[in-house]
């Protein structure tokens, strides 16, 4: 898809950018790309280390549960025109 992307191209999207940011909020803008992606790595380079070592809270996720006393009766007939409560 970018195979073809020369210095002409690369010119003219300097130009954009600088023509829609302007020179000043440019760096800003770079500085905090770059933060977020040191960031966005250090995150998932913890998350690898955590994976490895195996270092996940035990019952982290709560086990599923039946319902014993449900008001939803499953084996009744369902149909769009019965009168009542809708819950």
């Amino acid at each position: 898809m970018f195979r073809n992307i020369g210095a002409p191209e690369i010119l003219i999207l300097a130009v954009l950018l600088i023509v829609i940011f302007g020179f000043k909020r440019l760096p800003d803008a770079a500085r905090s790309i770059g933060r977020s992606a040191r960031v966005f790595k250090s995150e998932m380079q913890e998350m690898k280390n955590e994976a490895k070592s195996g270092d996940t809270i035990k019952g982290e996720t709560v086990p599923g549960e039946a319902v014993k006393d449900s008001p939803v009766q499953e084996n009744a007939p369902k149909t769009d025109n019965q009168s009542g409560p809708v819950s």
